[in-house]
């Protein structure tokens, strides 16, 4: 296997990596991709300008909480062409760093579109690419309702053009109350923008356990101008002066105007005019391309991985699943994690893998809840931030850790931690017997586990 020809359809965090390992295993690889360099949405359009836009944000509220502690900066100034230049600065950097490594494996690079005309051919901008094997890797983008898609879209956004930081609105609606509007919502927050979180569901971030989403939410109703919950956009139009729209639910105020609204309802997958329908790839009612648990389509020449196929649609999964295709590719046995952390770039951040309480209960299943409140963590203390919580999901019976939540500063610092502790079947007195630095973060993992067994002292329970 290791002399046949490799053809990677997109360059993001799963199709790069999947590229840049069949490369190191000795196939000759071709990657195709509409990006001038390598990174696709997560590095261009996604996670990296949006996680340096994020660290902003928490810099300027950083400056503004200080004054509690006794330092006084002032005011933040804030210069929208130099934060958009650092933005570009840091993608950039990152983009010519994966252009580099992908000259130096002499990977074959096309840019554009890639459309299949078999099983074993493609083309890109009009030329032929033959291969032996494919790795699909094309990713997913932002939807946008059907009614709403017409609209300027210099007044509607998606996620993609609000990274762009054309300006700040005063008044601006976030339709969505998941991962992606809330990121935003907290950046555009910060910077000054009076923001409106509209979410259709009961409350913000569905199907996140609610001892994580409740200190979110206490948060952003302080920054946000509202939070509307259970409530739906009946309608949006142009108006002289921005967007007019209504509302249905809890709301007060049916009809309320604003400079700009930003659509955070989902993401669906790029997996049209890929000319699938000249292989044997079959893909749900949906569009998600279908595979087993190698990353196999129906296609015995076409793998799948990342966005396209469904599930958890994060980088870190994406790059996952490209080793677990590599190896499928030279036929090696399975190796790899079932346990995907997720992390929500807000403020508290909030993290999780594994079981969580809210899915145990929809499920029936029986477990333990362990809980430490960052108000017992001297490190949470010397940050000012004790809004924290480490909850661990046991099995009542053999102790073993199901899941981890985490919300609180850094959280998405110390979830892998998690991870591996539920990937290898670790209990409850194993993490208590672990011994952490003090006084730090991580801390907390230890202590949720010894607030379980009854031997956190810093946690008085009434004989």
């Amino acid at each position: 296997m290791s002399q046949k020809h490799l053809l990677v359809v997109g360059g993001g965090p799963g199709g790069y990596a999947a590229a840049f390992l069949a490369a190191d295993s000795g196939m000759t690889v071709t990657l195709a991709d509409d990006e001038k360099s390598p990174g696709g949405v997560c590095l261009h359009h996604g996670c990296i300008p949006s996680k340096t836009l994020l660290h902003l944000a928490k810099l300027i509220r950083e400056t503004r909480d200080a004054k509690s502690w006794g330092l006084d900066f002032g005011e933040p100034r804030i210069d929208l062409s130099a934060l958009r230049n650092w933005k570009g600065q840091v993608t950039g950097a990152m983009g010519k760093g994966l252009d580099m490594l992908s000259r130096q494996r002499k990977i074959s690079r096309l840019q554009g579109r890639a459309r299949f005309t078999s099983s074993k051919s493609a083309e890109v901008r009009g030329q032929t690419v033959d291969f032996d094997v494919a790795i699909l890797a094309s990713g997913s983008r932002p939807i946008i309702p059907g009614d709403w898609a017409a609209l300027d879209r210099d007044l509607l956004m998606d996620s993609t053009s609000a990274l762009r930081l054309e300006g700040i609105p005063e008044k601006l609606l976030i339709v969505g109350g998941g991962y992606i509007g809330l990121e935003m919502g907290t950046v555009y927050s910060a910077l000054g923008s009076g923001v409106t979180l509209v979410e259709m569901t009961e409350g913000i971030l569905p199907g996140v356990d609610r001892d994580l989403a409740r200190p979110v939410l206490r948060r952003i109703k302080n920054d946000f101008r509202d939070v509307y919950t259970n409530t739906k956009v009946a309608s949006i139009s142009k108006a002289e002066d921005g967007l007019e729209v209504s509302f249905e639910g809890t709301v007060e105020h049916s009809i309320q105007k604003f400079d700009r609204a930003l659509i955070a309802v989902g993401r669906q997958p790029n997996s049209e005019d890929l000319g699938l329908e000249n292989t044997q790839v079959e893909t749900d009612e949906r569009g998600f391309v279908i595979v087993d648990d190698r990353q196999k389509t129906a296609d015995p020449s076409i793998l799948a991985i990342g966005d396209l196929t469904g599930g958890a649609m994060l980088a870190h999964k994406a790059s996952h699943e490209a080793h677990a295709a590599i190896q499928t590719l030279l036929e090696k046995p399975a190796d790899r994690s079932r346990t995907v952390p997720a992390v929500v770039f807000t403020d508290p951040e909030v993290a999780w893998c594994g079981l969580n309480e809210t899915e145990a209960e929809k499920s029936g299943r029986k477990i333990v809840a362990a809980k430490f409140p960052w108000s017992a963590s001297g490190r949470a203390s010397t940050l000012g931030r004790t809004d924290g919580l480490t909850k661990l999901i046991l099995d009542p019976e053999s102790e073993k850790i199901l899941g981890v939540g985490i919300v609180g500063v850094g959280a998405g610092e110390l979830i892998a931690q998690g991870g591996l502790a539920v990937d290898q079947g670790l209990t409850a007195k194993d993490l208590a017997n672990s011994i952490a630095p003090h006084p730090t973060l991580s801390e907390t993992l230890m202590e949720a586990a010894q607030a379980h067994l009854k031997t956190n002292p810093h946690i008085y329970k009434r004989r």
